[in-house]
């Protein structure tokens, strides 16, 4: 009766929040279709959290790692400035192609920068500040991920990364073996612990943790 009343539940509020464009609804069918470990996609109800997150945000600049099929990545474009600038980067050469299509489909497509290489080289390399960092690469990077972006992350601006139940393991001490899960409750207490930041953690889907860094008076 719970699984069919939560089914339900979602269902409802799916009905009531923003639908998804004729292209997001196609990215996530041919995800479904074509692409191995589609959950990976973020969907229509952390879409719509995405791209209203980044509107109540308005940011110049947005760094994502971790770009899958692009679906987020056009999530979060909608909210950028008229001359912002999101990058996106994914280490997976095998979904460039697919992901590069739809990307150029999207309203935001000459804003969108993607690229397959390593998010913790390339951080580095950009040497900008930004407005929003959104983290869905691989958890056991997690913490890398973390320290590194934080001091390209203006005072005001924002870090947001999914998966940070992970599945509920983050709960069960008899799953938090493997470094996947090692990694999410690494991040997750560091930046619960970190002065520089404010933070809130989202439960719904897989979790999604939303951290302000703080302005120095």
């Amino acid at each position: 009766m719970f699984n069919n009343d939560f089914n339900k539940l979602e269902t409802y509020i799916g009905e009531h929040c923003e639908p998804e464009t004729d292209l997001l609804a196609e990215l996530d069918r041919q995800t479904h279709l074509k692409i191995l470990r589609p959950r990976m996609l973020s969907g229509h109800l952390q879409g719509r959290v995405l791209s209203m997150l980044s509107k109540m945000i308005a940011p110049r600049n947005i760094f994502e790692i971790g770009t899958f099929t692009g679906y987020s990545a056009i999530c979060l474009s909608e909210g950028l400035q008229q001359e912002g600038r999101l990058i996106t980067c994914d280490v997976n050469d095998e979904l460039e192609d697919f992901t590069r299509g739809f990307i150029a489909r999207s309203p935001a497509a000459g804003q969108i920068d993607f690229r397959i290489t390593d998010a913790r080289k390339l951080i580095r390399e950009l040497d900008m500040m930004f407005d929003l960092v959104f983290i869905d690469g691989d958890k056991r990077q997690y913490p890398d991920y973390y320290e590194l972006v934080l001091p390209y992350v203006r005072e005001g601006g924002y870090i947001i990364a999914d998966n940070v139940l992970w599945s509920e393991k983050v709960i069960d001490p008899s799953a938090q073996n493997d470094d996947y899960t090692k990694g999410v409750l690494v991040f997750n207490e560091m930046v619960t612990n970190d002065s520089r930041t404010e933070n809130v953690i989202f439960p719904f889907r897989d979790g999604l943790m939303v951290a302000r860094r703080k302005q120095v008076s």
